[in-house]
């Protein structure tokens, strides 16, 4: 099973679509990622993002909601591993 984060994008680097790059954020961190499978993306908008790629543009609300059930999930392992 695959895991893509939503993530915002803070810029885009490049003119070729192929080759296109970005910088997002990811909850505070900022990564640059291909932009190739969405070259339509524009800073300000949210992407999925697995292994380095977008894979997806999503709305503001659908990232929001996904951010919220990966930290519901965070919270219940990080209280499962505690002693």
């Amino acid at each position: 099973m695959c895991l893509a984060i939503p993530s915002q994008v803070v810029s885009v680097e490049g003119d070729d679509p192929a080759f296109l790059l970005g910088k997002v954020n990811f909850g505070g961190i900022t990564k640059q990622i291909s932009l190739a499978y969405t070259p339509e993306v524009r800073p300000g908008e949210y992407v999925l993002v697995h292994a380095g790629f977008s894979m997806q543009v999503v709305d503001e609300q659908e990232a929001k909601r996904s951010w919220q059930t990966l930290e519901e999930l965070l919270k219940e392992f990080g209280e499962a591993d505690s002693p």
